[in-house]
């Protein structure tokens, strides 16, 4: 079954010189070589625009070689980098160190962020006409961009090159030390709370911004009921703005937290209320996709517990099928929107990627929808393994992810 133009349909896919040749019923003629993969569904590589590949600089976290196996093996042919890396990407000479290791090592497509500030400090702004050509946007992700005057004129240069902003909102003088949900749970085991305004404070402060400059803007992985309503209104009114959330945002509340680094993230896990609403965003088209903000660490840094534990969990190999089991199976999207929250609206707002179309690049992903299977850090490719799905017994197994025609990763089975 192959998801063409929106829609799904039995068909064969024909694959010649890296492009996708004919999607047709045909049968294959005996010099073909042919994967039997009957009964499985073929999709558009899903897009991710935002993971952390933690190279250059951090590379006993993850690399560039890693990241990219288990995006490949997790069904994504495409990812946005993040730029939190050393050197940081704020000039050409430190873009080329990352460049360099995608050429060399990726076995998909990795398109960098550029950071807004030199450094990702918020002070002075990055060089963008040095690197604006080899980037999907800008963004300084895992900080909030404090001074609005800097974030102002950010986004006035920004706008001249019609590049997107894809701001990481914070505001750190509401944080308090916090690092999970201000709620019930963090209540009840004597935790210090992430409260829900340090998000949508800066988020209502950039949509003024927005309207100001008219820049292309983005905000990273919402998770409060507040921001999505602000970006509900600012569509509403017609501003260029777009979100991302993600899929522990959508499936997870905190009532669900362990006394574990796995469950800590920055946005963290917030409530009941909160989900409902990214649920409510996503069915209205408030929020346009899913990223996985896949963050790896070290295993020694994420087992400190819920304090004391960095920031960050996986998703490459696990968000397809938690969306699929928690969501589609369940009545709540349609495969169809899935598949536009994770290929098709990242696509043509990101401008990454290839839709699944004779005459298109090859990049696609075969998933086994039937296959029922629980999911085992141990086993991932990536070399991160917290994630707060440990355990959880999932439908939908990646078979085969192709980019541009080459085989980046494919089961033993075939």
């Amino acid at each position: 079954t192959v998801f063409v133009h929106g829609k799904f349909m039995k068909s064969n896919v024909f694959i010649a010189n890296g492009m996708i040749h004919e999607i047709s019923n045909r049968t294959p003629q005996a010099d073909c070589s042919v994967y039997d993969l009957n009964g499985c569904f073929v999709f558009p590589g899903f897009i991710d625009v935002h993971v952390h590949l933690r190279e250059p600089g951090f590379f006993y976290k993850e690399g560039v070689k890693s990241g990219t196996l288990a995006a490949a093996r997790g069904g994504y042919t495409d990812v946005c980098a993040m730029p939190n890396l050393n050197p940081v990407p704020d000039c050409r000479e430190n873009l080329e160190v990352q460049l360099k290791a995608i050429r060399e090592t990726a076995c998909i497509q990795v398109v960098p962020y550029g950071t807004i500030t030199v450094g990702e400090k918020g002070e002075e702004l990055a060089a963008y006409d040095e690197i604006v050509n080899d980037v999907c946007a800008f963004s300084d992700d895992g900080r909030g961009v404090q001074n609005d005057e800097i974030m102002r004129e950010a986004m006035k240069k920004i706008s001249t090159y019609n590049k997107i902003v894809a701001a990481h909102c914070e505001d750190n003088s509401l944080l308090a030390g916090g690092y999970i949900h201000k709620g019930e749970y963090a209540q009840a085991h004597g935790h210090r709370g992430i409260c829900s305004e340090s998000e949508w404070k800066q988020i209502e402060r950039d949509l003024q911004l927005v309207k100001e400059t008219g820049v292309k803007y983005h905000v990273c992985h919402i998770s409060t009921k507040e921001s999505v309503a602000l970006i509900r209104k600012a569509r509403a009114e017609g501003l260029d703005v777009t979100c991302e959330t993600a899929p522990h945002y959508l499936t997870m509340n905190d009532s669900m937290l362990q006394e574990d680094g796995r469950f800590k993230m920055n946005p963290p896990i917030r409530s009941e209320e909160d989900r409902k609403a990214l649920i409510a965003g996503i069915l209205d088209g408030t929020i346009g996709m899913i990223a996985t903000d896949h963050a790896p660490h070290s295993a020694e840094e994420k087992s400190r517990g819920l304090e004391k534990s960095l920031m960050g969990v996986v998703g490459l190999e696990t968000a397809f099928p938690i969306l699929y089991t928690k969501l589609v199976k369940t009545g709540v999207l349609s495969l169809e929107k899935l598949i536009e929250l994770m290929h098709t609206n990242p696509r043509n707002r990101f401008c990454v990627g290839t839709p699944l179309e004779e005459g298109q690049p090859a990049s696609l992903t075969v998933y086994d929808l039937d296959k029922e299977y629980t999911i085992n850090p141990d086993d991932f490719l990536s070399m991160g393994r917290a994630t707060p799905f440990a355990g959880e017994k999932v439908f939908g197994a990646c078979r085969l992810t192709m980019y541009h025609g080459s085989i980046a990763w494919k089961d033993e089975t075939l």
